[in-house]
């Protein structure tokens, strides 16, 4: 895979002037009849959306307005984000790294026009079972992590805030489990995960995301479904692929769906990161990914489930295309009747 060539003069014009003080907007704004239609007719069980936002490659894909500097892009940009004719949805991936501050929580609520929802990693503390073996960890380094899906850590540090600051905009939560030393347990994992669900807060909606498939048994799957909590349909590099999954008996467990598009099979993040930045062309389009993403909002709109699909950078090099690539083939595929719930 050859690098790209560097693009990063081309995106200071993102930043080459003040902007207006950024307001919730009525959607869409765009102009290009194309993206118009395409978003017209879009499933309305659909929520496309990308794996966070904040990428200056996106100018003139996503962005056209201009920020005074970075920091003021990274502030206020997900408003132009949310009025993109296909977004619907939005992956908050900084609350894998740290909670999320409640006037951040208030400023992002405050961007975002009525029906917007957001799906929202929650903090590694609380998804990680064991600590990887690194000596940046300390004593921790390799240790079982003791606060491992406590929920009371869960209601103090990510619940209570987002109840009070951006409840309007609070679609699924993703709980993260990154792959752990040594073998994996999935007995304990399933309890522990049943445990959780019985105290998290029933006002929101939880979804699992795995990266170790030795944990993708059914027996998860049963738990899942009898807490009300979706499995994330990930493409993953270490993980089945999403039609892979998408074939498992029962792995649509609840009445919405997350799927999140990361890495092709076999790849590594750090890689393709270098590979496709400034993320603005479809370097290495994936068709059976795109194939299993249509036959999965097929399904869905046959059953009433409302789906969230995330799309990462690194999937095909540039989120907002892979998008608009699926939305294009969506349109000229035969339409699936969708009956809304009641």
């Amino acid at each position: 895979m050859t690098r790209r060539a560097d693009r990063s003069d081309a995106q200071l014009d993102l930043f080459a002037a003040p902007l207006e003080p950024s307001a919730k907007s009525a959607r869409p704004t765009s102009t290009d009849p194309e993206l118009l239609a395409l978003a017209a007719a879009l499933p309305p069980h659909l929520r496309f959306g990308t794996s966070s936002w904040t990428f200056p490659g996106w100018t003139g894909l996503v962005y056209r307005r201009r920020y005074a500097t970075p920091a003021a892009f990274t502030r206020d940009s997900l408003g132009e984000y949310a009025e993109h004719p296909l977004f619907r949805t939005v992956g908050i991936d900084r609350g894998y790294y740290a909670p999320i501050p409640p006037e951040d929580l208030a400023a992002y609520a405050a961007q975002l026009p009525p029906g917007f929802r957001a799906v929202s990693k929650v903090f590694s503390e609380l998804t990680t079972i064991t600590f990887p073996d690194h000596p940046r960890l300390g004593a921790r380094a390799g240790q079982p992590n003791p606060n491992f899906l406590d929920p009371v850590l869960f209601d103090e540090l990510i619940a209570a805030p987002y109840a009070a600051e951006f409840a309007a905009h609070a679609g699924p939560f993703v709980i993260e489990i990154p792959p752990a030393p040594g073998r994996a347990d999935p007995v304990a994992l399933v309890a522990k995960l049943a445990a959780f669900f019985e105290r998290a807060p029933q006002t929101f909606r939880y979804a699992v995301e795995l990266r170790d498939r030795a944990l993708l048994t059914r027996r998860y799957l049963d738990v899942l479904r009898d807490c009300g909590v979706a499995h994330v349909l990930n493409q993953w590099s270490r993980m089945p692929t999403l039609a892979e999954q998408l074939r498992l008996p029962g792995v649509l467990t609840t009445d919405f769906c997350v799927a999140r598009l990361l890495l092709p099979p076999n790849t590594r993040y750090a890689q393709l990161k270098e590979a496709f930045a400034p993320f603005d062309a479809l370097v290495a389009p994936q068709p059976e990914m795109r194939d299993a993403v249509r036959r999965l909002i097929e399904q869905t709109g046959e059953r009433m489930i409302e789906t969230y699909v995330i799309v990462n950078n690194k999937a095909e090099g540039s989120s907002p295309l892979t998008i608009r690539a699926i939305a294009e083939e969506l349109s000229a595929a035969p339409a699936v009747r969708y009956v809304p719930p009641r």
